[in-house]
């Protein structure tokens, strides 16, 4: 079965984005978005949350993007800068993908105790485009603390790339399960364009 592209854009070249991942099952779609990134020439550079590297090792995506992978605050990978500060800096575009209610929270309230909002407290979100792919159960979705949250990030400069519906890890169907990895490409790719 051929893989699907729905997306029209030209790959943008030389291009730099960062792809935040916070914990949860979905992590494991997110590894076609990084893939499908570096094969249309995109510089990309991963940070995950320790419960992210629970669901997918941190290997599977240095092997995708041919970069090593933040895993840590404490850890500096390629210099002795401050790394959320050079990767901040240096990057066209933050993606956080899955976006779990957590780091919801986190982007919202201003915390950085991870090394995914660390660099996200420090991309410049007037300059930057920040995209955050939610995902979670239906219930939590739904709780008036996460859409308050979502208003707060979205007010601030995030743009959100929309949940889906269907079957969920909690053996529910809802809406909140993380957005097709095409879905989730256009959107970045869009962003990317001179």
């Amino acid at each position: 079965m051929a893989e699907s592209q729905t997306t029209n854009h030209d790959p943008p070249t030389g291009r730099r984005v960062i792809v935040g991942l916070s914990g949860g099952i979905a992590c494991y779609k997110v590894a076609q978005v990084v893939s499908r990134l570096v094969q249309g020439d995109v510089e990309v550079t991963v940070a995950m949350t320790d419960a992210a590297t629970r669901f997918v090792t941190p290997l599977t995506f240095e092997a995708l993007s041919g970069r090593a992978v933040y895993s840590s605050q404490w850890q500096h990978v390629e210099s002795h800068d401050p790394q959320h500060i050079s990767l901040a800096r240096a990057a066209d575009l933050m993606l956080i993908a899955p976006c779990t209610m957590d780091m919801l929270a986190k982007l919202a309230h201003g915390r950085a105790d991870d090394v995914v909002s660390l660099i996200a407290s420090a991309v410049d979100w007037s300059r930057q485009p920040m995209l955050i792919a939610p995902s979670m159960n239906e219930v939590m979705w739904n709780q008036p603390s996460t859409q308050r949250n979502l208003a707060q990030v979205k007010a601030d400069g995030c743009e959100i790339i929309d949940p889906g519906e269907g079957w969920q890890a909690c053996r529910t169907k809802g809406k909140g399960r993380l957005a097709e990895p095409d879905v989730i490409l256009d959107a970045v790719m869009a962003k990317l364009q001179p």
